[in-house]
């Protein structure tokens, strides 16, 4: 069965596989952290197309999104806010760390991470309609 893929999905598809094999050293040392579940057992999948958007990490299960930033970001403010009020509208929570702040404190990352993880349960499923 074939499936057709708009054109913005199919892009950020295609963008995320790109992002994927151009990962940065931060993006790859904290994937290394991430990964099969290290952390209290949730799962986190890396650069998730999201809308128009591709995710650096995304745990989905509690709709956390992990993005980590370069000194580019810094002239991108307003885009990453609309990003982020994007995602959040969503239901999507995003926490933003600097590339130095991953390659010199990972400990302390993950840390947070983890903290952010604890301290807000799963989204609820919708309740089951009735006949």
């Amino acid at each position: 069965m074939s499936v057709e893929l708009g054109s913005g999905l199919a892009m950020s598809i295609d963008n995320a596989r790109r992002l994927r094999k151009d990962a940065t050293d931060a993006e790859r040392k904290l994937w290394s952290a991430l990964r099969h579940k290290q952390i209290e057992g949730f799962k986190f999948r890396r650069q998730v197309p999201l809308g128009e958007f591709v995710a650096d990490f995304a745990c989905l299960s509690q709709r956390l999104i992990i993005e980590v930033d370069g000194g580019q970001h810094d002239a991108e403010r307003e885009k990453d806010a609309a990003r982020t009020a994007w995602l959040n509208a969503r239901g999507y929570r995003v926490i933003r760390f600097w590339n130095n702040d991953v390659l010199d404190n990972l400990e302390g990352v993950v840390q947070t991470i983890l903290t952010a993880l604890q301290d807000h349960p799963p989204p609820q499923p919708p309740p089951q309609g009735g006949r």
